[in-house]
């Protein structure tokens, strides 16, 4: 990867963490779009947007636990169900094609649910306020484990809009549930996967001091709320984009 190269996925990082942070994520799904349209091989998207999950989620956890946007009873059914799929899904080695087609999928529906958190969800629900039910959220967090071990992405695109669109919780309480729920799915299956032929890029460092950065100002933008709509339509542009390329070359 050359200078020019590496400079612009550095900064296309620090958009999609800064991004992705303001509403609890840690960016998988981003970092996998850009590596897309990099031409990255899938050995080195997958561990390589898993590790960056992991520094940005523990950041991200930081930041929310501290400002009080954390609940233990609304996390810890998801993780029944998600932490041992997550180890599955990590262990298993996609073949190259299957491994597009379902990046690709991951990455179109998490450009839908970017552009539903720019066009405005909305809760009349309580911050604080948690509501889920046990028994569902365990097979929930099973089916999205199960994915994101497999894709490389922490499953938080996949819990937030649960949690908001059944009334689980609020957005911010919702954020805070998610990015421990994310770290621990991307530990899980990062380490699972080093089971398997995986490779890092020499440029790892650079592109963790990016997102890093990335996360430091989107998880102080998302407690100010600041009005993220124009940027998250864009990344979802981007996102469909790197999605649909993926689908075709499967």
């Amino acid at each position: 990867m050359g200078p020019y190269e590496l400079a612009i996925l550095c900064a296309s990082f620090f958009a999609v963490a800064t991004l992705y942070t303001t509403v609890g994520h840690a960016g998988a799904s981003g970092y996998l779009a850009m590596m897309a349209l990099a031409g990255l091989a899938p050995a080195t998207m997958r561990p390589t947007a898993l590790l960056l999950n992991v520094l940005v989620a523990a950041l991200t956890v930081y930041r929310f636990r501290k400002a009080r946007y954390f609940s233990w009873p609304g996390l810890w059914p998801f993780l029944l169900g998600s932490v041992p799929l997550a180890a599955v899904g990590g262990a298993l080695s996609l073949s190259r094609g299957g491994y597009y087609a379902a990046v690709g999928v991951v990455l179109l529906l998490s450009a839908l649910y970017l552009v539903w958190r720019a066009l405005g969800s909305r809760t009349a629900m309580e911050e604080g306020v948690v509501r889920v039910r046990r028994l569902p959220a365990v097979f929930i967090g099973a089916l999205i484990g199960l994915i994101a071990g497999l894709t490389g992405t922490g499953g938080g695109i996949f819990l937030s809009p649960t949690l908001l669109m059944l009334g689980w919780a609020a957005p911010k309480t919702t954020a805070g549930i998610a990015a421990p729920f994310i770290f621990l799915n991307s530990t899980v299956a990062l380490v699972a996967g080093s089971l398997t032929a995986q490779s890092l890029p020499h440029e790892l460092p650079l592109l963790a001091a990016a997102v890093l950065a990335g996360a430091f100002v989107g998880t102080w933008l998302g407690l100010k709320r600041l009005n993220q709509k124009g940027l998250l339509m864009t990344l979802a542009i981007v996102m469909s984009l790197a999605g649909m390329k993926l689908l075709v070359t499967a």
